[in-house]
């Protein structure tokens, strides 16, 4: 089942940091299975107020994520987006197929 690394990004100073950030940060994904899904894409926000930047990245299972998020290649460069913004990074599990709304009532 997919997981998902997701950050709600603001205040980023698209400084040389991020440059190299986002330069580097592909190659981390590989090993790992993840994927970008959204990136820098601005939401259509239908209820609330959204701030932040959406970034969405996929990986094949949350094993995946977080073995990701703890190596050594991402660790590296992870000073360079933390440092120059304010996020909150968090992963979560994706749904089975067919899954349904009322399946989380039993």
């Amino acid at each position: 089942m997919s997981a998902y690394a997701v950050g709600l990004l603001k205040e980023v100073g698209l400084g040389p940091d991020i440059v190299k950030y986002l330069e580097r940060i592909d190659e981390t994904m590989k090993p790992y299975g993840g994927r970008f899904l959204i990136h820098g894409e601005k939401p259509e926000v239908l209820e609330g107020s959204l701030q932040q930047d959406l970034v969405v990245i996929e990986f094949p299972d949350i094993a995946h994520a977080r073995e990701w998020y703890r190596s050594p290649a991402y660790q590296d460069i992870l000073p360079l987006r933390t440092r120059n913004s304010s996020s909150v990074i968090f992963l979560v599990d994706g749904l089975p197929a067919g899954h349904l709304a009322t399946d989380i009532l039993r």
